[in-house]
Formats: structure tokens, sequence, C-alpha cells
């Protein structure tokens, strides 16, 4: 239950209803009045702007206009029980203890408390790493928050496809496959290893020769052409094995993976062209020269081009290179054609920070192919800088010129990862500390999060009960104290938060949110420590009922919460 969106519509009812006697002319459009929570100094439940909406309007003092609204609300709806004004013309509300207990009693019957019902069909395209090794650092946070987005879809009740897009065709899998060549001529015939800043030098490509040949001792391997496909088709799996080992030891694993090496077996691109030209969205020409680059030294070749700037892109958009071959942008239209055709709703591309100038360009492609149908939604995930005992982490000698998801592993626990990695925004740098995330301390989220979790089922076994068990309030078991009263409305906080996280993809509020929460349970735990009146138990028994509300309304939260972002909840630390 969501108490913001039930009491927002109770309100806009009633104002409706109540226009004449509030001598309103306008009450057309009420989407810009909202509930919200009221900040923290002052000690009521909701906080509703209705009266500064209307007044500026209809041409009326909003705070002349507050007490009037003032008087309905507290004659018509039973569940406020005080109404006071604030600032330009904010109604603060509080409400009645009825309304508390009918609120707590409902979130503590709803094991998916929070979710936002919805019933859309999501592709989540993430990850992606060309197969050509392991993963890295940066391929771990848009890997997490694909993973958690899909999560969060499914909490509202979404079907969601996680998809891995394999880029096993071109040019850097040709240097990869030179690459494990190379190391083969080296284990086999001691041939030095080539000085190439195309080749990959990193020692996974020695561990993905060694296997090879360990696995087909009667091939020579000399005849590089012979042996390309063969080649190609060992060190992609060998690398993607290694690829999902690191997801899995992550926590994640995907639905599909597609590869683009089918797009071109199978095609797919001049189909897709085809398609585009029957509604005049492709055609023959000359593109203008990039930024930057005179008209003396462009080569003017005429090719396809795709005319994207019919669906919001800077420029339109070459599908073919000089020599006449596909561009990668081709082959990608072609992969969102295969999408649009399998019927989603809803496409996300979770991209590296390196991919932003592409989101126009495959946006318009998606808009084209569907006629504007299906929506794509691209995040970019920024950079991640790792630090250790102050300094730069450094990178692996095993990988070559980066720093591995397995170096990263190697440091701290999958559980850290995770929360640490949405810990910011995902348009935002973030910076990895690995001492901070170890420490047991209020300075790291995810320690605080789960301790709290862990105290209240600490908590839970002195009382021999199980979580949620005897937690429900009747009439007359309301006394809430200050610091019960702040976690409560926290609580009743949290499906505005899935709301805008699932509306926003803003993933980092939800453990941000978790860590507020988790706080001020803390806090009113070491009041307790501070003031025997705020003490949970006495004599191994619950002081009163509602306390073993309160923290089974933070525990059933913390659990929807964590399982969104894939993190374990020992009920012991």
């Amino acid at each position: 239950m969501n108490i913001f969106e039930h009491h927002l519509s109770e309100i806009k009812k009633l104002i409706i209803s109540e226009k004449d006697s509030l001598k309103l002319k306008d009450v057309d459009d009420l989407h810009g009045v909202n509930l919200e929570v009221p900040p923290e100094q002052f000690n009521f439940d909701l906080s509703c702007n209705i009266a500064m909406v209307l007044g500026k309007k209809n041409k009326i003092n909003p705070k002349i206009l507050a007490l009037k609204i003032k008087d309905i609300f507290l004659n018509k709806i039973n569940n406020f029980s005080e109404i006071d004004i604030a600032g330009p013309g904010f109604l603060n509300i509080k409400l009645s203890k009825l309304a508390l207990i009918k609120n707590i009693n409902e979130i503590l019957k709803n094991n998916i408390y929070g979710s936002n019902k919805s019933n859309e069909t999501y592709n989540i395209e993430f990850v992606s790493a060309n197969p050509t090794g392991p993963m890295h650092v940066g391929h771990c946070r848009g890997a997490i928050y694909g993973d958690v987005l899909a999560n969060l879809l499914k909490f509202n009740g979404n079907k969601v496809t996680k998809e891995y897009y394999i880029n096993d065709y071109g040019t850097q899998i040709e240097n990869f496959v030179k690459s494990v060549h190379f190391r083969i001529l080296q284990i086999k015939y001691k041939k030095e290893f080539p000085n190439n800043e195309n080749l990959y030098p990193g020692l996974y490509i020695k561990d993905i020769a060694e296997n090879i040949i360990k696995k087909n001792i009667k091939m020579d391997f000399k005849n590089y052409k012979q042996d390309f496909e063969f080649l190609k088709e060992e060190s992609i799996k060998a690398s993607m094995e290694l690829i999902k080992k690191d997801l899995k030891l992550l926590g994640i694993t995907h639905d599909n993976f597609f590869s683009e090496t089918y797009i071109v077996n199978n095609n797919l691109v001049n189909k897709t062209i085809k398609k585009l030209k029957e509604k005049n969205f492709v055609n023959e020409g000359f593109l203008q020269p990039p930024k930057g680059e005179t008209k003396e030294n462009w080569k003017k070749v005429k090719r396809l081009i795709f005319r994207s700037t019919l669906f919001g892109d800077d420029s339109d958009r070459a599908l073919q290179k000089d020599d006449g071959s596909w561009t990668y942008f081709a082959n990608d239209v072609a992969y969102h054609m295969d999408k649009v055709n399998r019927n989603y709703n809803n496409l996300i591309n979770i991209l590296g920070a390196d991919h932003t100038g592409y989101i126009k360009r495959i946006s318009a492609a998606v808009s084209a192919l569907s006629e504007n149908k299906v929506k794509l939604n691209c995040k970019v995930c920024q950079l991640v800088k790792l630090y250790k005992n102050g300094e730069p982490y450094k990178m692996s000698k095993r990988a070559g010129d980066f720093i591995s998801a397995q170096d990263l592993l190697n440091e701290v626990e999958k559980d850290q990862i995770r929360f640490m990695m949405l810990n910011r925004s995902n348009d935002v740098e973030l910076d990895f500390d690995f001492n901070k995330v170890k420490e047991k301390t209020k300075d790291n989220p995810v320690f605080y999060v789960q301790y709290a979790y862990a105290r209240i089922n600490s908590l839970l076994r002195t009382l021999n009960l199980s979580l949620f068990e005897n937690s429900i309030l009747n009439e007359n078991q309301i006394n809430f104290n200050e610091m019960e009263e702040k976690i409560i409305r926290k609580v009743f906080e949290w499906p505005k938060i899935i709301d805008s996280a699932s509306r926003k993809f803003d993933l980092h509020k939800i453990p941000f949110y978790l860590y507020e929460l988790s706080t001020l349970f803390h806090s009113y735990w070491s009041r307790g420590n501070e003031d025997k009146n705020y003490k949970f138990i006495i004599k191994d028994q619950i002081k009163r009922k509602e306390i073993l509300s309160v923290i089974n309304l933070v525990a059933l939260v913390i659990q929807n919460g964590m399982k969104i972002l894939g993190v374990s909840l020992p009920k012991k630390m």
C-alpha cells in the first residue's frame, strides 16, 4: 500500500466535490498537486501543496485557501487528526491513530510491500563485454546495475529478459584469435610472442592457449588461416566461460546470449536495411564531413545512409564503410530489429562510459524499426576508481592492461561490491575504497544495513519469536514514541522510493534509503542503552507491543530492498 497515492487520490476527489464552497473556478488540472514527506523538523506524516497550486490557478492567496482546505480535510477525512499550515501554504498532516494502525497492519500482511504493480515486458541488455578476456571493473558496475534493475522491474510484476550481446565478429575478434594463436606457437614451438599493440598481452591468453593445446594434442596449429574458425570458436568459448564465471561470482546470470556472428550468418543486416528502405528511412547518399574535418580532407563516398535525423538524432548515420562493408552500427541496427520482432514493450541498454554518443543513433533506429511503438532507454554507467590504503589500486599482470573483476572479488565480497556499486548515481564516477567497505562501522553502508537486520533477528531470538509473529496491532495498543514515529514515517516512504527508482531507473535511491532506515533503527537501539524508557526488552519480554510491530516493519523493508539489490541478509553478525 502506498499511503501517499491513497490519500492524494482522496484529497483530489474531495477538493473537486468542494469546488463551490472553496470558490474555485479551475480544478481541472490537479497534476501539480502532490503529497510528500514533510521535513524532519515538522512532526507530521504528510505534506501537501494543494493550496499553493490551486491558489495560483484561481488567483487566491494560498494561505487563506489553506485555512479553508484545512477545515474541510479535518471534517471530511477521518484519517487526518491534525493539520498545520507552514511556509507559503503547505498543509502538514498528521494521521489519526486508527489510520496508523490500519496502515501498519496492512504493510505487515504484505510480503511484497512497496511493489508497484505493473505488467510490462522488458529486454535488458547489459555487460556485453567483448569476448576477448575476463571482465574488468568497469563491466562490474554496469553488470550489477543491469541485474538490479531487472530485479526491481520483476519486483513490480513485470516480465524481464536479461540479455548479453556477444560481440564475436570484427577486427577485435581477429586480434584476439591471433593473440591466442601466437601464444600457442610460443608454448608449442618456443616462438616469441610479437610486440604488437593490437594483440592481447594478458596471461589469461596463455591459459586459453594451453587449454586448447591440451584438448587438441594432434593439431599442429601452424596454418592460421586454416585453423581460424576453429580457434575463434574455442577462444570465444573459453573467454565467455571466464566472463560467466565472474558474473556468477557477482550473483548474476543472463537469460539469453545473442551472437553478432548470428546476425552476419543469417543475413539480418540486409533484411533490416530492406525494411528501412521500404519506409524510406534509408537511401544512398553522401555524408557531411564530421565536426573538425575540413571538406578538402574528407573523402566523399556514396553509401547507404540511415536518416536518423528524422527521429531526433543530430546527423544521419552511415550504414556502410568506405569499402562497402557494413559498419558496426548496421549490425547493431539489425540486432535491435531482432529485439523489436521479439515483441518487448521496452528495451533497455546498459552502456559503458564511452558509449554516450551512441545513444541518439540507436534510439532513432529503434523508433524507425518499431514505428515508435517500442521504447529504448539507454543508461550509461560511469567509470569506477579503485582505492586501497589511500592509493589508487594497481592493475593485474594477469589481466594485462586493466583491473579484472577477479581482482575485485579477491579483495572484497560480492555483497559489498553489489551494494557499493549502486551507492551513487550511475551517471557519476564512483570511488570504490577497499578499506572502507571492509569496516564494521556506520561509515560502511552495506554493513550497517545488514547489521540492522541481524540485530532485529537477535532481538526476536531472545523473545523466541519468528519474523512478523505477533506483530499485528489492535486499536488499544497505540502509544508510539518519537523514535518509532520517525521509523514509521520512513517505512511509509518505501513505495515512493520504489516508484521513483522504477520510473527513472535511479537505483542508487534504494541503498541510500535502506541506509537511512537502518540508521534510524540503530539510533533507537542506542537510545535504549542510554535511557531505560527506550529499551526494547525488559527481563526477556518485549516492553511494548508497538516496538515489535516497528522492528518488523524495518525488517520487512530491509528484506525487500536487499533482495532487489541481490545482497544477502545474515541473521547473525
